[in-house]
């Protein structure tokens, strides 16, 4: 719990803290391997835009793409910091690996909640996190961050250079957690090796969802997940009252069971 509390004055101080050494190694080259062969299969092609990058491979919906994707949303050593920035009834926001491949430009500066209509400095909404598959460097794109810029009264202008933003460098298997209000980027990759992550994204039980989970995810693959995993991308009522359906939990139209009240007349 010692760790929890650090990781959180981390948080609310910085906008952002880095669990080391979070991920088990052999979960880490498991990763990579599906991520290859996802790759292959889906013939994932970087995108034409400066800000997904022309020269990195992003595949999304990965709760939809197999078993091993399970284990990341609700991840001990990361969860926790996240409930603890938002509460447990947050959601899965989105899950996707993010590959930066030899030349590619920075991102631009920006931040993860800019897009909701609130005004700043505001609580937290959105948490996010970065998972590193591959050691992430000055060199090769660690993602950038602006200590402490998760206060700020605005959010950054898309496309200025910002000289305050220093690397989130970690070993593989370390995860860099953050605030969604913390001015960021993807960095420059000058290798000529790929940086590999994957982003696990949250968002509190009354923001709308980055990534629709409840169509993403096929009916059939959303029954064999664990409870909280269901309950993380939607199957469920936020406060007893969010998210019903007459008055019933969705996920009793996930099981088939039949509704049954969750809250009261």
């Amino acid at each position: 719990m010692n760790d929890i509390a650090e990781h959180l004055a981390r948080m609310d101080r910085d906008g952002y803290t880095i669990v080391e050494n979070a991920i088990d190694l052999s979960l880490v080259d498991a990763l990579l391997a599906d991520l290859e062969r996802l790759e292959r299969e889906l013939d994932a092609q970087p995108a034409q835009n400066l800000f997904e990058g022309t020269r990195t491979v992003r595949i999304y919906n990965l709760l939809a793409r197999g078993k091993l994707y399970e284990l990341i949303p609700v991840h001990e050593n990361v969860l926790p910091i996240v409930e603890g920035v938002l509460d447990r009834g947050c959601l899965v926001s989105s899950l996707s690996s993010i590959a930066i491949g030899p030349d590619e430009s920075a991102q631009p500066i920006h931040c993860d909640d800019q897009l909701i209509p609130l005004g700043k400095p505001h609580s937290p909404i959105i948490c996010n996190s970065m998972w590193a598959l591959t050691d992430f460097t000055e060199e090769n794109g660690a993602t950038r961050v602006i200590p402490g810029s998760h206060k700020r009264d605005r959010s950054p202008e898309l496309g200025t250079v910002y000289d305050d933003s220093i690397a989130a460098e970690m070993k593989r298997g370390s995860v860099l957690v953050f605030n969604g209000s913390l001015w960021h980027g993807g960095g420059a990759n000058r290798t000529k090796s790929r940086r590999v992550g994957i982003a696990m994204n949250y968002c509190a039980g009354y923001i709308r969802q980055q990534e629709n989970q409840q169509l993403g995810i096929p009916l059939e693959v959303a029954r064999g997940f664990a409870p909280r995993l269901r309950k993380l991308v939607g199957y469920g009522i936020y406060r007893g009252l969010i998210g019903h359906i007459d008055k019933c939990s969705p996920v009793d139209l996930l099981d088939g069971t039949g509704p049954r009240r969750a809250m009261p007349d």
